[in-house]
């Protein structure tokens, strides 16, 4: 599985700015997709996760102004942000979780894109 995004770049503090992230390759193997993001000098985190069914869940920190969407016939997830803040400079970054199941057990593999930079000018 590839990871492809787009989308980032620079905005002031309660702009927008969408991100889409192009997956390519073993697709249908996908189970759920997200975007993590990681600023300087802290760790990667979660901001928001879709399940193949459509069931998202967000960071707190982001609830109410980001949405994540899924097309799965273009194999393609997007965060639309809203209302960005300075505090949402970092870069971000898409995940896929793979599940492959045999007859003796799942396993579960994390594919990431090479991510995407976004910087909020206050």
């Amino acid at each position: 599985v590839q990871l492809v995004e787009s989308g980032g770049g620079l905005v002031q503090a309660g702009g927008s700015l969408r991100l889409s992230c192009a997956a390519s390759g073993s697709t249908s193997s996908i189970n759920a997709m997200g975007w993590y993001r990681q600023a300087a000098g802290k760790q990667r985190e979660l901001v928001a996760g879709i399940s193949s069914g459509g069931s998202t869940n967000y960071a707190e920190s982001v609830k109410g102004r980001f949405t994540i969407s899924r097309d799965n016939a273009k194999n393609t997830v997007y965060l639309q942000m809203n209302s960005l803040k300075p505090e949402d400079t970092a870069v971000y970054y898409c995940h896929a979780l793979v599940v492959v199941h045999t007859i003796e057990r799942s396993s579960e593999f994390d594919y990431w894109g090479q991510g995407t930079q976004v910087t909020v000018s206050s």
